[in-house]
């Protein structure tokens, strides 16, 4: 998969810039080549996002603002020339950067090449490039997952064929009668869910077990790996220590702090907001977040009543085929316009937590972002999880018994379908993750050609008369106003909410659909081009960021990690039909007889005619609980402590093995410090020997003169070696 991309970016041992020690940098010679044209635009925006224009205590400084305000249209860095490659053949070194990363990297036909990552950080810089990396590594650890997930899969392929409950429940014919799902629906055969019983083996069968574990492993051992591979990459890049020591205040939170402290780290006064203050903001927005949840929340009772509603609507119709599907066309239905909400509420909620992040006031870039995703991830966890936890825990738990059905607002509790709740969730879960996986990547691939469609026909000039009279003849576009007429790049929030979400998918309900992490591969295999196409080829350059890693996503990925764990113990032990198999197994010897024994009786007083009826439940005839139940109940919470409790161990044990920074990035990083001491120790030696040459010469002037030396020696012209600056490595 590796490529020979030309024009690598060359590596050298980096300092921090300093003027008093310009000629000990390479390159210092040549003024204009010697700062990277990435360095040039983060100079002048540095400049231009704290020049003030109004009022310091309005906050009304930067340019960011002034485009915000449309006193300008816009602010952006240049392209590097057009993307597309010469009509004649040329060398590939003399191809600026922009058509090395289109031709290498950002065209489908390198779909199975790694990424140029070097050359991308010197185009996009490292904030962009850590998002690739990260993504491409991700995609890579899905192939694994997806390829288990499919065997796994083909199990339940074969189960369908050969398991006994399934035949057995198939031939049954008219032996079991089950009681009607809502109240007024009728008696049927469980015969007749003979093909989705079936289709529900394929999700729930002994293999979703082991890959309940294997993928619980696989996100502490993927998530250890990435942290390895982020701090080789921001060593190789700079950007180890650029968090702690080098990344500056905002712009809008210097103009708008109301004092000043000296920082501990650097020992410069800096702007200082108060953290009291800060504290009862923050307050403040997660009384706003709360409000949030519960409309989600509000949403999902909705829908809820909705399938229920529906399900009585269908049933009234007195169509038999309608009437069959009841459940499963609710259920369907349900499942997108819970999407279509998520989607809605989403756009919502994010432009509320940009005004509340903003209003909170935090000193740099890297928290401001920080406090912004967490806000919106609390909230997009709620909106896109709330549904499948639902179905997943909730749903069919709390119904009763005939004769003793609970109820919700005057109607009776949802009930899981006649198949059971697994396949229910892998319903939703296919509904919810592919589908907006579908509809993202067509918005990533269509709208934005969309948009620059209209945005150049809007800044298309009326035709002068020298078109008028050539018309073959195009008018030549300067580079700024053909860059204008691309997109603005809006950042990488988006496209990293998409894939934590996906990752929430393929690990916390991984036990309901195996098939998950190679839908997830298939999607990021063409999100990574598409993306690709987008900033090479679609947005305005964006002006260079750098970070030291992916953020406050990492620990939201190790939230979701250790959730997956305590959610698949659960999944398996309360949803899955697993352990009630299990357990018949291990009491009968054998697997005949199944279904009867997951079925009770209705309880005579439940009808007036003397039919009796079945339902899915360890009950008696009275409608209290057996004692297998109850043994099935000690089982069940007895798998979730040793399911728990083995896997973060495990887990555990990993990242014990796996070091976060490598050993030899860990030699690196010393002999670099080592270095910059020596070069300070030599620079000192060099002070300290013209001190001393300069000393000497004047004690011979003095004693030539017949003068004590002492009274009468001058300052050396060159600052002392104790205030000189240190370079940081």
């Amino acid at each position: 998969m590796a490529q020979d991309v030309p024009n690598l970016p060359p590596d050298y041992y980096t300092c921090q810039f300093r003027t008093n020690k310009l000629e000990r940098f390479l390159g210092h010679e040549n003024k204009d080549t010697f700062f990277k044209t990435t360095q040039r635009h983060q100079i002048l925006y540095e400049i231009l996002a704290r020049t003030p224009y109004g009022s310091l205590k309005r906050g009304e400084v930067g340019i960011g603002r002034l485009v915000s305000e449309n006193v300008l249209t816009a602010a952006f860095p240049l392209h590097e020339g057009p993307f597309e490659m010469p009509k004649t053949p040329v060398d590939p070194q003399s191809l600026n950067m922009r058509q090395i990363l289109h031709h290498y990297w950002a065209r489908w036909a390198s779909w199975r090449k790694y990424q140029p990552l070097d050359h991308i950080r010197e185009y996009f810089g490292e904030k962009i490039a850590l998002y690739f990396a990260w993504l491409g590594f991700y995609t890579g650890w899905l192939l694994p997952a997806a390829v288990v997930g499919f065997i796994i899969f083909l199990f339940g392929i074969w189960l369908m064929v050969t398991d006994v409950a399934a035949e057995e429940l198939c031939s049954s014919g008219d032996a079991f009668v089950m009681c009607p799902l809502c109240n007024i629906c009728s008696y049927w055969n469980l015969s007749s869910i003979c093909y989705t019983y079936k289709a529900g083996l394929l999700f729930d069968s002994g293999g979703t077990v082991f890959f309940s574990i294997f993928m619980s492993l696989w996100a502490v051992t993927f998530l250890e790996y990435w942290k390895r591979t982020s701090s080789i990459l921001s060593h190789r890049w700079d950007c180890s220590e650029f968090e702690e020591i080098e990344e500056r205040p905002r712009p809008e939170f210097t103009a708008l702090a109301p004092m000043t402290v000296r920082n501990p780290v650097t020992g410069a006064e800096e702007p200082y907001f108060p953290e009291t203050q800060r504290l009862s903001r923050t307050l403040t927005g997660n009384m706003v977040i709360i409000l949030m949840i519960s409309i989600v929340l509000i949403f999902l009772i909705a829908i809820i009543l909705y399938r229920t509603i529906l399900s009585i609507i269908i049933y009234r119709s007195q169509n038999a085929f309608f009437i069959f599907s009841a459940g499963r066309i609710a259920s369907l239905t349900g499942s997108m316009l819970n999407l279509l909400v998520i989607l809605l509420l989403s756009r919502l909620y994010t432009y509320l937590a940009q005004i509340l992040t903003r209003w909170e006031m935090h000193r740099t870039q890297t928290k401001y972002e920080d406090a912004f995703i967490l806000k919106v991830f609390i909230f997009q966890f709620v909106n896109f999880y709330s549904s499948p936890v639902y179905i997943a825990f909730f749903k069919g738990r709390f119904v009763g018994y005939p004769g003793n059905y609970n109820t919700l607002l005057g109607i009776r509790n949802e009930d899981c379908g006649s198949s059971g709740c697994l396949i229910e969730l892998a319903q939703e879960l296919l509904v919810i993750m592919v589908g907006k996986q579908v509809i993202s990547n067509i918005q990533e691939f269509v709208l934005p050609k969309l948009k620059t469609w209209w945005h150049r026909r809007k800044l298309k000039p009326a035709p002068s008369q020298e078109v008028i009279d050539k018309p073959d003849s195009k008018p030549e576009l300067s580079p700024w106003e053909a860059n204008y007429q691309l997109l603005v790049c809006e950042g990488l929030f988006d496209e990293y909410l998409e894939m934590v979400l996906q990752f929430g998918f393929i690990t916390i309900f991984v036990a309901a659909c195996p098939l998950a992490p190679l839908f997830a591969l298939i999607n990021n295999w063409v999100e990574v081009r598409l993306d690709a196409q987008k900033f090479v080829c679609e947005y305005r350059r964006p002006v260079v960021e750098r970070a030291q890693d992916i953020g406050i996503w990492l620990t939201i990925l190790k939230f979701i990690s250790y959730l997956a764990v305590i959610s698949n113990a659960f999944l398996i032990a309360f949803t899955s039909d697993f352990l009630p198999r299990l357990y018949y197994r291990y009491t009968t010897g054998s697997m005949s007889g199944y279904i009867n024994f997951t079925l009770s009786v209705a309880p005579a007083n439940f009808t007036e005619s003397y039919m009796t009826c079945r339902y899915r439940g360890l009950r008696d005839d009275k409608g209290q609980a057996t004692q297998d139940y109850y043994h099935l109940l000690a089982i069940r919470l007895s798998f979730v402590i040793i399911f728990e409790h083995v896997v973060l161990l495990i887990g555990r044990i990993i990242d014990w093995m796996v070091p976060d920074i490598p050993e030899e990035v860990e030699i690196k990083i010393k002999r670099e410090h080592y270095m910059a001491k020596e070069a300070l120790a030599e620079n000192q030696s060099l002070s300290k020997t013209v001190l001393e040459e300069m000393e000497r010469l004047s004690d011979l002037r003095h004693r030539d003169r017949g003068q004590s030396p002492m009274n009468n020696i001058s300052s050396p012209s060159s600052p002392s070696p104790e205030h000189e600056d240190k370079p940081t490595v």
